[in-house]
């Protein structure tokens, strides 16, 4: 029960701070719009803080907020075999996630430190700092793939979507 409790807790947060991402976004946004069309001076940052928190926004969001029924499937084999096969199934892409996520790892770090010499046009904004954002996905999906494999080893249902909802 605590454990649960305490795994609401963080996807709310997780929740909280993909809010407070969006909400930057859409306020820079509408600089973006109201410099460019009304004072007819347009703000090079707006551009650059938009698309930044969006791609902060779809890795951080994969990351910690959707389920696997929020992900694009093509089950259409997956649903047509026995429980026991599809505990199977499951595994093994639990299995082959991790795997290649553990894999690619080290490159991405490689990769993100590298980017640590550039910086952004407008805010100059490190792009490690940018970038780093998929390393914490990467590191969330393993975390959570390899729980989804411990599970399916003891049992678990693998129709299940383990995690709980986001309170909105």
């Amino acid at each position: 029960m605590k454990l649960r409790s305490i795994s609401n807790w963080l996807q709310n947060r997780a929740t909280d701070v993909a809010v407070a991402m969006l909400t930057v976004m859409f306020l820079s946004f509408i600089l973006q719009i109201f410099f460019r069309y009304v004072m007819r001076n347009p703000l090079g940052w707006t551009q650059e803080i938009t698309l930044t928190m969006w791609l902060w926004l779809v890795f951080w969001g994969a990351a910690f907020m959707l389920k696997d029924r929020d992900h694009i499937s093509f089950d259409i084999l997956y649903l047509a075999v026995s429980q026991k096969v599809r505990r199977i199934f499951a595994l093994v892409s639990a299995v082959a996630l991790v795997a290649g996520f553990v894999a690619s790892l080290p490159a991405t770090y490689d990769y993100v430190e590298f980017m640590s010499i550039r910086r952004s046009s407008s805010l100059r904004i490190r792009l490690d700092i940018v970038f780093s954002v998929y390393l914490i996905f990467a590191v969330a999906i393993i975390a959570r793939y390899s729980l989804r494999a411990f599970s399916l080893v003891r049992g678990a249902d693998p129709d299940a979507d383990a995690g709980p909802e986001p309170k909105v």
